[in-house]
């Protein structure tokens, strides 16, 4: 074999082994590209699947929060489907007027948040003040019967007592700033079902 026969050898051998390292990176790249696509995939089912579940949970459930009665009810699509005994934070079942008054308000709300509170545990909170509460609150500024410095508060929620004050329940004892307060026990089965979306109505 002459020089120039063992130079074309050696020449061959690199060239299929670049190529060899070449198909390998462009396998790998492939391979990648596809697990990328297939995570990608699936993430968007995931978050579409709980979206929808969450939805129709939100949408199977609606709360009546009766003041007089001291109970909030909850509906379901077949009707009524459960009963809790319930306090406020005060005995006049007026409207919520301005922050610090300790009164429930009335009206149409959406549970907003579930979270979990260092005091009372499982809590629902409600998107106060919505817009026609902003609109009562300056209309009754305007009429001068609240306070020009009132504010109109906020963080009114849907929550349980602290474990060992389940007593208040039964005694009708309105301890809250204005939220609706179930037994301890009672609003860790109420939030159990209960999700963000779900429609309450607080009257008098």
């Amino acid at each position: 074999m002459n020089f120039y026969q063992e130079n074309n050898k050696t020449i061959n051998f690199h060239f299929c082994k670049q190529n060899d390292i070449m198909m390998k990176i462009l396998i790998n790249a492939i391979l990648f590209f596809i697990i990328l696509l297939v995570q990608s995939f699936d993430k968007h089912q995931f978050v579409n699947r709980t979206e929808k579940e969450i939805s129709s949970d939100s949408g199977s459930y609606y709360i009546i929060i009766d003041k007089s009665d001291y109970e909030l009810k909850v509906f379901d699509k077949e009707g009524w489907y459960a009963t809790y005994p319930i306090v406020f934070g005060s005995k006049d079942q007026a409207d919520k007027m301005c922050e610090g008054d300790k009164r429930t308000p009335n009206g149409q709300y959406t549970i907003i948040i579930k979270k979990i509170h260092p005091k009372w545990g499982p809590e629902l909170l409600l998107d106060y003040p919505n817009r026609e509460d902003s609109v009562k609150f300056q209309q009754r500024k305007a009429a001068k019967l609240i306070p020009k410095s009132a504010k109109i508060g906020n963080g009114i929620a849907i929550h349980g007592t602290r474990p060992q004050e389940e007593w208040t329940i039964d005694n009708n004892y309105n301890w809250t700033d204005g939220c609706i307060s179930l037994k301890y026990s009672e609003m860790k089965d109420l939030y159990s079902y209960i999700n963000p979306g779900t429609k309450v109505t607080i009257q008098p």
